[in-house]
Order: structure tokens, then C-alpha cells, then sequence
């Protein structure tokens, strides 16, 4: 199952890998993931039960909208499938929508017609990523109804990492891929991010993730392949370098191929 949305530092790389990565089904019992973004790793493994959050709270929206009024849902994306132009999209980007359905669309719809999916919004809080050359809001791939049936066998709320994390028992599975801040911030990632997450965000995560492992819960990360992130999990699970390609340059001859690390721990 395809992400509806595309998220930059998304995992849709991960989920093509022909690597042992993830713990087996039959092992698991709950799902969680604090750091939800486009969800690649949760549709691939498609699991029924657990809980996905994020601070972001238009994400979550979208995700509550079309798990809990789909059909709606795809009727207002229809009618902007027809308007999508360049002045409609610079219109829709300057809307506020109250209802939370039309909130959500506006959401799909910018996500799916702006430069690159990317999402970033000013100081002010307001969305301002330019056109992109997407033409269509909805594809022939499209299936919102099965990603309904799925995102209902979940809990699902915008909060803080920690308060997901801390629910997780023996036997779950928590996959965490939070901003990769590093010590000093010297990876500019976090430039992405509508709340720049700190490196004490990095050492509280780190101390959650340690707390869960206590409990017997299956934990896997993915952060920046950096000293400093390897020194702070240090004797925590066990290190894997995994290669993946950048295709967030403007410049494609700013893109490249680039390390990411996982420390997986069961």
C-alpha cells in the first residue's frame, strides 16, 4: 500500500530494501510511530492496532479525515482536481479553511501540487512552498476507502513523541524516524521542520527509546549517520548504515547518494 502523501525525509526508500529490518509480524503485537510523516514504513507493513502520532497537527487531520470521512473527502479533492491551476493553487495556499474536512483537503491538495510535496511554513505559520509541476490532485491509484479500512484499526492523535512511545509494552513494535538534528545542528535538516527539533529532543528521545526497550518493546530508529548520534545510542541496539539517494536539491546536481543510520534494537 502507497502513502497518499509525499513527506520530505519520507521512507518509501526504506520499504523497497530487500533488508531484514523490521521484526517479523508474527512477533509483534501493536504498531507505533511518533514521528508520522508520510507513513511509508506503516503502509508497507500495513499493521492493525497501535497508535501513530505527530506534532504536526494539519498532518494528523488529514490522516483522521480520511480514516474517519473518506468519501467526502475525495469529493472536495475531486472538485479541486478540476480547478488545479496556478492561480487556484496561490488562492487555496492563502486559504484558512475552519472545517476540519476542508482543512484536510486543503492539505492533500498542496501537499500533491506543490514543490517537490515539501512541507514548510514561515514564522508566521503559514504555508509557503511554490507551485510544482504536479497537474492532477488524484491518480487512477488512488484508494482512499483501503487506506480508511486500515488508518481505523489505529489510534491516532497529534502529541508529543514521548507520550506515544511511553505506551508502548512488550511484544510492540515502535519505528522512529524523528528530524535528524544533530549535536550543534550541523546537518540543516531541521530548516524543514516547523518546530526546530533540538538536540535535548534527541537526548529525551534517546531516553524513551531506552525505556521501552525495558519494558520489551521492539524498537527501531533511523536518524542521521553522524558521531554524535551514534555516541548518544551508544551500547543501545545495533548500528546499520543504510545508503539512500537525496531528491530534495532543487539542483539535481545537489543530489546524491547519502548514509542514514539504524539502530535496531531487539
Amino acid at each position: 500500500m502507497e502513502p497518499f502523501l509525499k513527506w520530505a525525509g519520507g521512507k518509501r526508500w526504506l520499504t523497497t530494501r530487500p533488508i531484514d529490518i523490521f521484526p517479523d509480524h508474527v512477533e509483534t503485537k501493536r504498531y507505533f510511530e511518533p514521528f508520522l510523516g508520510g507513513a511509508a514504513v506503516f503502509f508497507h507493513l500495513q499493521p492493525t492496532g497501535g497508535y501513530l502520532s505527530d506534532l504536526n497537527v494539519d498532518l494528523i487531520n488529514a490522516y483522521t479525515t480520511i480514516r474517519d470521512n473518506w468519501e467526502d473527502l475525495v469529493d472536495v479533492l475531486f472538485k479541486y482536481d478540476k480547478k488545479h491551476s496556478v492561480d487556484f493553487y496561490y488562492e487555496m495556499r492563502e486559504k484558512k479553511p475552519r472545517v476540519s474536512l476542508l482543512q484536510a483537503a486543503r492539505f492533500i491538495y498542496l501537499n500533491r501540487t506543490c514543490w517537490n510535496g515539501l512541507y514548510r511554513v514561515n514564522k508566521n505559520g503559514q504555508f509557503n512552498v511554490p507551485i510544482g509541476t504536479k497537474t492532477k490532485v488524484l491518480s487512477t491509484e488512488d484508494n482512499f476507502q483501503e487506506l480508511s479500512l486500515l488508518l481505523n484499526t489505529m489510534s491516532i492523535e497529534s502529541c508529543d513523541f514521548q507520550n506515544t512511545i511511553d505506551k508502548a509494552r512488550s511484544g510492540d513494535f515502535v519505528f522512529i524516524d524523528p528530524p535528524y538534528t544533530v549535536k550543534h545542528n550541523l546537518n540543516g535538516f531541521v530548516k524543514y521542520n516547523e518546530k526546530i527539533f533540538s538536540w535535548q529532543d534527541q537526548i529525551r528521545l534517546k531516553d524513551s527509546v531506552s525505556k521501552a526497550i525495558k519494558r520489551g518493546a521492539f524498537v527501531l530508529i533511523l536518524n542521521a549517520n553522524h558521531i554524535s548520534i551514534k555516541e548518544l545510542y551508544k551500547g543501545v541496539g545495533k548500528t546499520i548504515e543504510l545508503e539512500r539517494a537525496s531528491v530534495i536539491a532543487g539542483n539535481s546536481s545537489a543530489r546524491g547518494r547519502y548514509t542514514e543510520l539504524a539502530i535496531k534494537c531487539w
